[in-house]
């Protein structure tokens, strides 16, 4: 990593409030170069609370692109941080409308070209492809990294028409915590508490809607731009990692988009900016190349960046089983289309007769994380024992390697004796020693193989074929190597299962697995600089007892077949701000299953947030809870946030609903 301190402007940095047509103010920090000349403006717009939560992140790009001559700016979204206002759904209309009316702000000031530029990972990602959909016309450019064009089905709440467990709970319930964080008096003044109260009295739980809604209806279809990729007007550069459970987006952007609009850009990266080397690597210069893209798009200049690939993809070489790899080895490889002349899809027929797939409850406890942050238990380890408790069917590589490319492709032939259930397929790379490595997996709700816009019960006791995609990657198989497709009927705790699921029939016979062979090309001209940043916000972070917590804790109670998995998702943990701010924040997950009954599945969530000013004397707190189990016909939900000001209770309510199973 090279940190940068010397830029071809001075910079100045200034906090102010941006006026929305209702009178409605939201909360910016603008990174601004030292010139008289007018400057392009690039947005990153969240809710995440930039005077703290993501300030040393922020601090790590946006004064770099304003010493390139940009005005980066930085938004809280209405009700969260310093913004006023009270908070609304993810992604909802207003947080759109807001995003326009900001951009429309930025255009307008005498220090702006004119030019509007994008960017963000995740929600910010997100939010920078739904306004680009929008097209206001000073947008002209954005990057989206780790994001999603179909809230429904690559998002964090649904998979191949399945709930979630993982995701769907762990996302409600952190936001759960984060949108009940306050104001901070050293930005808003007196008024924090007034602020904070009104935004407690609106908090409603995510999680009621988005199990209210499980299939996909109008209410996924808002902010998924690929209803209608025409849309979009603004030139995209889609970033994405091998082991983000966004990548797909990248392909369907590169597939569906005007060449002339659009760049992809995959790597073996987890949901992380490329630029932070954290792990899996390598990390390249992210920045430098979204430089260039701002550059031409923005500018005007002619630098050759539309001259690259329309995809450029890390195919990851052979690697051993491991929750984390600081770099992985590989190469990157070139495609001028998407779907790609160099990809051919491969047919491999599942051999063998009628098998019956009915796998423990507790099969996926060796997913690894839906979210891989790059932290040390992120990813999946040795799949032997999962692979164990599935129907698996091997394919030698006995000439060459094979190298993929794109999303492999199931089909099977399943008789199943009860209306509901659902399917796993994982596609494992088995080395000679026997160990088996995750490559990539995809998940369909039998009830949703008609179109995950409906919920059709299984005619009982009939066959019928379902096909459906495993989720992208770049990998190769090497000579000698055996490629393991493993089929299961559960996959605790990411896929929530299904009331009286039993399994189902497989019948090999007409089933296969369909792999995106990629000829092996030599693309040596594609190379990354070295990551580099401007300096560090300086934020320290104090040891806590809490780093001795696993990561990922699996407990077996043999008597009682019960299987528990704890989870510390470490997303910050403590840190202390040069202007003197104390944040604290400690979070477990815990998943629960017993082995034999698929109504026993339970999820809680237990957050503490503490934030404090000693030179103030501000000392807030809050806490909650979240919890979801099932029975046969609905969804049990239980929340509770409880708030303090200097250690008295000024808030505390608590959520307790049950919502039908509709396709769940």
């Amino acid at each position: 990593m090279h940190i940068r301190t010397e830029f071809p402007y001075e910079t100045t940095r200034e906090d102010l409030y941006i006026p929305l047509p209702d009178g409605t103010r939201l909360y910016a920090r603008i990174w601004r170069p030292v010139t008289e000349e007018p400057v392009p403006a690039l947005l990153e717009y969240l809710p995440y609370r930039l005077s703290d939560w993501t300030a040393p992140r922020d601090w790590q790009r946006h004064p770099w692109y304003a010493g390139h001559g940009y005005a980066s700016v930085r938004v809280d979204v209405r009700g969260h941080g310093n913004s006023e206002g009270i908070p609304g759904d993810e992604y909802d209309a207003t947080e759109l409308a807001d995003g326009v009316a900001v951009i429309h702000w930025l255009a307008q000031q005498e220090w702006c070209s004119g030019n509007v530029g994008m960017f963000g990972i995740s929600w910010g990602g997100f939010n920078s492809l739904q306004l680009a959909a929008l097209a206001p016309e000073p947008l002209k450019a954005i990057v989206t990294v780790c994001s999603t064009d179909d809230r429904y089905d690559n998002d964090v709440h649904y998979m191949g028409g399945s709930v979630l467990a993982v995701d769907m709970h762990a996302w409600a319930a952190t936001m759960l915590a984060f949108v009940s964080r306050p104001p901070d008096p050293e930005q808003v003044g007196e008024k924090w508490k007034e602020m904070w109260l009104n935004r407690l009295e609106a908090v409603e739980p995510f999680i009621h809607t988005w199990l209210a809604h499980q299939t996909r209806d109008t209410y996924w279809k808002h902010g998924s731009v690929c209803e209608d990729y025409g849309a979009i007007k603004a030139s995209v550069l889609a970033v994405g990692g091998w082991h983000d459970p966004y990548r797909d987006t990248v392909l369907r952007l590169v597939e569906h988009l005007a060449p002339a609009k659009v760049r992809g850009l995959i790597g073996p990266w987890s949901h992380q900016y490329p630029d932070r080397e954290l792990p899996p690597g390598p990390g390249i210069g992210f920045l430098q190349e979204t430089l260039r893209w701002w550059d031409h798009h923005l500018k005007g200049a002619d630098n050759g960046v539309m001259n690259e690939p329309l995809l450029r993809s890390w195919i990851s070489g052979s690697h051993p089983p491991a929750t984390a790899y600081k770099t992985l080895p590989g190469r990157w490889v070139g495609d001028a289309s998407w779907p790609s002349e160099n990809v051919v899809p491969v047919v491999y027929a599942l051999q063998g007769g009628p098998q019956i797939v009915l796998s423990p409850q507790q099969t996926g406890v060796d997913a690894g994380c839906f979210f891989p942050f790059g932290n040390d238990g992120d990813l999946p380890p040795d799949q032997r024992d999962e692979d164990a408790k599935s129907v698996s069917f091997e394919f030698p590589v006995e000439d060459a390697p094979i190298e993929i490319l794109g999303r492999p492709k199931v089909k099977l032939h399943i008789r199943m004796a009860v209306p509901r259930g659902q399917v796993i397929a994982r596609l494992c790379d088995v080395a000679p020693d026997g160990s088996s490595t995750l490559v990539t997996r995809g998940v369909l709700n039998l009830s949703a193989r008609h179109g995950r816009d409906r919920a059709e019960d299984w005619p009982v006791g009939e066959t019928e074929d379902v096909t459906f995609e495993l989720n992208g990657i770049g990998h190769t198989f090497p000579r000698g190597h055996r490629i393991r497709l493993a089929v299961s009927s559960s996959y605790w705790p990411w896929i929530w299962p299904q009331a009286g699921s039993a399994g189902f029939t497989l019948d090999a016979v007409g089933s296969f697995v369909e792999l995106p062979v990629r000829r092996h090309t030599e693309d040596n001209g594609i190379s990354f600089g070295e990551p580099e940043q401007s300096e560090p916000l300086g934020v320290v972070y104090p040891a806590t007892l809490d780093e001795e917590r696993p990561e990922r804790l699996v407990v077996r109670d043999v008597t009682k077949g019960e299987w528990r998995m704890e989870v510390d998702p470490r997303y910050g943990g403590t840190r202390v701000y040069p202007d003197g701010l104390e944040f604290t924040e400690d979070a477990v997950e815990t998943y629960t299953i017993q082995e034999k009954d698929p109504l026993s599945a339970r999820t809680r969530s237990d957050w503490t947030i503490r934030l404090h000013r000693p030179e103030m004397a501000w000392d807030v707190e809050i806490e909650t809870r979240s919890e979801i189990g099932a029975d046969a016909e609905d969804f049990i939900t239980s929340n509770e946030v409880i708030c303090k000001d200097g250690g008295e209770v000024v808030f505390h309510r608590t959520w307790e609903k049950r919502i039908p199973r509709t396709a769940g």
